[in-house]
């Protein structure tokens, strides 16, 4: 791998594993659809000037319509989901949960584009929602049962990115990604920042949660885009997505050090079920003798 990927890598998946302890820290404050609405703000006005330098804010036209519907399960929809979950779960847990995205992601291609899908595949995808459920036991087991709505609503989410991606795959393959992310930020701001006028605090935000916001849109979702575009031209779409199991580790980490959580051998054990049956669901890793299982 050359040097700069290398090092690129690595560092989206500490970006986005901050991201976590941003909302973690917002979320809160600001109440989950106003904290996403200024985030992809924020976001929308760092990557529109982008547009212009790059010259691509022409390719928009004419798509705006497919490119809401992603800015809606891209972004709006699963950012809101994120942010009321880390109103109850730690940063840590919501990074290995989002890391069931790419098994979300197979299913919907299977059932949808009709792909095939290995057994070896068919098998990760049952590891890693068994780990989903190792992950939560020991709050589960206590009677917290106040966990499992925020645990379906990161899946819920996951499954979000699963059927965007397919959809951008089907419908707007040939788009610039920046345009397709500058575009899908500014349809998620126009569809959450009405709604979140409905939601406002009582009280005015705190210097620290006002600070994440403009982070989070800002180096977690502006910054964080370019590297991963820059990631997709240097090793390609395949290579590139394997920045998904390095960000459950990071915030995990992040979450250690800036919010003093906790971590529990079930909560490695979980970690460590999901990422397997991750490697497993997108072919990392590959059972021999696995046979294709088509829809």
């Amino acid at each position: 791998m050359p040097t700069k990927p290398l090092i690129e890598l690595p560092l989206l998946a500490a970006i986005w594993g901050a991201s976590f302890i941003f909302m973690k820290i917002g979320s809160p404050e600001f109440g989950p659809i106003l904290f996403m609405a200024m985030r992809t703000l924020v976001a929308s006005l760092f990557l529109i000037p982008l547009l212009f330098i790059t010259k691509n804010q022409s390719v928009l036209s004419g798509y705006w319509g497919k490119i809401f519907i992603v800015g809606s399960l891209n972004t709006a929809i699963p950012f809101v989901l994120f942010g009321w979950a880390t109103l109850t779960l730690s940063a840590g847990n919501t990074a290995v949960l989002n890391g069931t995205t790419p098994m979300f992601g197979a299913l919907v291609a299977y059932f949808w584009l009709k792909d095939t899908l290995s057994m070896s595949a068919i098998l990760g995808v049952c590891i890693g929602f068994l780990g989903v459920y190792f992950l939560m036991f020991d709050k589960i087991s206590n009677e917290n049962t106040h966990v499992i709505l925020p645990t379906l609503a990161i899946m819920l989410a996951a499954l979000c990115y699963g059927i965007s991606a397919n959809y951008t795959k089907m419908y707007l393959g040939g788009i610039s990604p920046l345009a397709l992310a500058a575009g899908s930020q500014i349809s998620a701001t126009v569809l959450l920042l009405p709604a979140s006028m409905f939601f406002l605090p009582e009280t005015i935000p705190s210097s620290s949660a006002i600070f994440s916001v403009i982070t989070l849109g800002i180096i977690c979702t502006g910054v964080a885009y370019i590297l991963f575009f820059r990631l997709i031209a240097a090793l390609g779409p395949t290579k590139a997505i394997s920045v998904t199991y390095l960000i459950p580790v990071f915030g995990i980490v992040w979450g250690i050090i800036f919010l003093n959580e906790t971590i529990s051998y079930w909560t490695v054990f979980g970690a460590t079920l999901i990422l397997l049956g991750v490697a497993l669901t997108t072919g990392v890793i590959k059972l021999k003798s696995s046979k294709a299982l088509a829809n």
